[in-house]
């Protein structure tokens, strides 16, 4: 699936730790996962910090394809905030029918707080996700390379075929759906 995250920071909220999540381990994105989850726990009007989570699945990234499904799962994530927000950052290309003030900034995960938080709030969401998806499918190792086309995911589809949860829009799976 796609996840997208949108993040409330405060000003003045200690950003330590909070950075682009390709930029930090996994053992440092989970430290910041768990900052960012319990400042929203105390509540918004406490700390100032809210998130949103939006998700597409398979089927709908196949239906609309994965930039459209994107948008989506965006739009989710934005309508799942606990508090409208006045405007919304976001990394790469301006988001169609967000009905919010939206400003797009190139490489914005590495630019700005909020969107560097809500980058590691999706991509610690979706691993987890990945990891529960291996225990079901376990032959695909979906734990180890989070559902990128990784040799060892190639392998696998070449050796089992798509399961389930995989796009049939997606090159490598496409491929072993067609008639041999």
């Amino acid at each position: 699936p796609v996840v997208a995250a949108a993040v409330i920071l405060p000003d003045g909220y200690d950003i330590t730790g909070i950075a682009d999540s390709k930029a930090l381990s996994p053992k440092k994105r989970e430290t910041a996962f768990a900052r960012i989850v319990a400042d929203a726990a105390l509540g918004y009007e406490v700390s100032g910090v809210a998130f949103g989570i939006g998700w597409s699945y398979p089927g709908e990234i196949d239906r609309v394809n994965i930039l459209q499904a994107t948008y989506a799962a965006m739009r989710r994530a934005v309508a799942d905030l606990c508090a409208a927000p006045d405007a919304v950052l976001v990394d790469g290309l301006p988001v169609p029918n967000l009905h919010t003030h939206c400003t797009a900034i190139v490489k914005g995960d590495a630019l700005s707080a909020s969107i560097a938080a809500a980058s590691i709030i999706a991509k610690v969401t979706r691993d987890r996700y990945m990891t529960e998806a291996d225990a079901l499918y376990p032959e695909y190792g979906f734990a180890g390379h989070k559902g990128y086309g990784a040799p060892v995911h190639l392998l696998a589809l070449a050796e089992h075929g798509a399961c389930e949860i995989h796009r049939r829009s997606f090159a490598p799976v496409a491929q072993t759906l067609l008639p041999i």
